[in-house]
This record gives C-alpha cells, structure tokens and sequence, in this order.
C-alpha cells in the first residue's frame, strides 16, 4: 500500500490524551443488552486458516437464547487471580470519540481507507461482527494493571456473520498502519497485526492494535487484544487493553474460556462455575 508520510501527531494536555487513548482502545463490542431472537440460516466457511474448525466445535449450535447468552458469559474465575468484574462495563462506550481516518495517506488505497474507517466505527459501536439478529450479553474486567477487558456473546444471522469474520481478517493487512483523529483535533497513530489465538471454536481471528500519541515530547501507547470467535450462529468478542500494555494469554483464557462455555450453552448444558485447571 503506497503512502505518503505525515506530520506527527498534534499535542493535547497529558490528561485529555491518557483518557482519549485509553477510552479508544477499551471499547465494548456490543450494547450491554440481553434479547430473544433467532440467527440466521447456515453458510460456508473460510478456506483461511484462522477460520478453520477446531474438533471440539459443533457443526449444528443450537440457537442461543437470552438466558443462554447471559450464562455463556465468562466471570472472574474463568481469567484468574487480578481480575475484577465492573457491573458499569456498558458505559464505558457513552463518551468515546469518533475518529475519522487520514484517508490522504492512502494514496491509491482508498479501499484500504474504508477498511480502516469501518474499523475504527465498529469499535465505537456495537458492531464489529454487524448487528446482533438474536440475543447479545455483555461483561467486563479490570486488573491491578489498569487494563480492561470488554467480553461479549450474541447471536447473529449466519451469512452475514461470516461475512464480517472474512472483512476482520483483511484489517491487519489493510490498517497495518494509519493516523486517526479524535474529536478534540488531536492525532494519533494507530497501528495493527494480526495475533494468534487458541485454535477453539469454528472461525476465529485474532488482532493487536497499537495506539501512540505524543504528549511534550514523551511518547504515550495503549496496547489492545481484539478477538472474534465463532460459534455456529453465534460468535464471542474480546477486546483487552490498557496504557501499560496488554497480557496475551489472558486474552487466551478468555477465548479458550469463553468458547467452551458457549459450546456447552449451545448444546443445552450449562457452564461449569470453575473452569479446568489451574487459574492463578
């Protein structure tokens, strides 16, 4: 992707930035509701090998309820020691900024543009895999780190949702790299990869995005996990960040987690309280 190269980003108060970046980056996947609905008919897979099945996933999930949503969630044992559940997870969206990508970097790229657009809108929204068809149920954490994790489950209808799974995999190539501005006119640059993850559930992407802003000449980064997994019909979103980095394997456990619960959900169990094995 050819581009031309940019001025740096405008300074803002330490404060205005910390709080913009950190708010940015920690973003709920999902509105923080529960409703009935059904999911779409069933779609083909992707050949890719992020979106490959894992044994343990079920070709025929039944159809996830509002209960069944609320019970796929994942608690505090199922991250370990450090993590604390915020019953307030669902404001976290109401004062984020609305980034407008720096399309002039795209030289010939446009469509690569809107990628990144979409990307960025999805993550202040509650639409990165689309809109929900069916029930949707919202969580998230906190650690000693100060880093955040948003955690979601919903169902959605099944073309469209593969749909969105085979657009998230474009974005690490897409917006390896590109500038944003906030609300405020402050910029920043925000850089993303594609990031392993547990090979569970039947399609699933992993990314990592980086967001640095300058501030008096200091540098200031938030570090974020954003993973998709889907289930059948359903699918679960993780977004996992925090100004002093991010820890991959709790991203892991979550997945790994999380899948298993929604899998069991699926199959009309219900989750164990205490995931296997040790959590510390």
């Amino acid at each position: 992707m050819k581009r031309r190269s940019g001025g740096g980003p405008a300074v803002r108060s330490l404060a205005t930035l910390a709080t913009g970046l950190a708010v940015a980056a920690v973003l709920p996947i999902a509105a923080a509701c529960s409703n009935d609905g059904g999911n779409g008919g069933g779609g083909g897979g992707s050949g890719s090998p992020s979106a490959s099945g894992s044994p343990g996933a079920s070709a025929s999930a039944g159809v996830l309820t509002a209960a069944g949503a609320r019970s796929a969630l994942i608690t505090e044992a199922d991250l370990g020691y450090g993590w604390n559940e915020e019953k307030g997870a669902a404001g976290w969206r109401d004062s984020l900024p609305v980034g407008k990508v720096d399309v002039a970097e795209f030289l010939d790229d446009k469509a690569s543009a809107a990628v990144c657009q979409k990307f960025v809108d999805a993550l202040y929204t509650d639409e990165l895999l689309g809109k929900p068809s069916g029930a949707s149920a919202l969580t998230g954490f906190s650690d000693a780190d100060r880093a955040r994790m948003l955690y979601q489950v919903a169902s959605y209808d099944r073309n469209r949702l593969d749909d969105s799974m085979a657009w998230l995999r474009t974005v690490p190539s897409a917006c390896d790299q590109f500038t944003i501005t906030g609300d405020g006119g402050g910029k920043r640059t925000v850089q993303v990869v594609e990031a392993p993850l547990p090979k569970t559930g039947d399609a699933r992407q992993g990314l990592n995005m980086t967001v640095k802003g300058t501030v008096d000449g200091e540098p200031l980064t938030f570090t974020a996990d954003i993973a998709a997994v889907r289930v059948g019909s359903s699918a679960i979103t993780v977004t996992n960040g925090g100004l002093d980095g991010v820890e991959p394997g709790s991203t892991r456990q979550a997945v790994e987690q999380g899948t298993r619960r929604l899998e069991a959900v699926l199959a009309g169990k219900t989750p164990p309280e205490q995931p296997p094995g040790p959590q510390d």
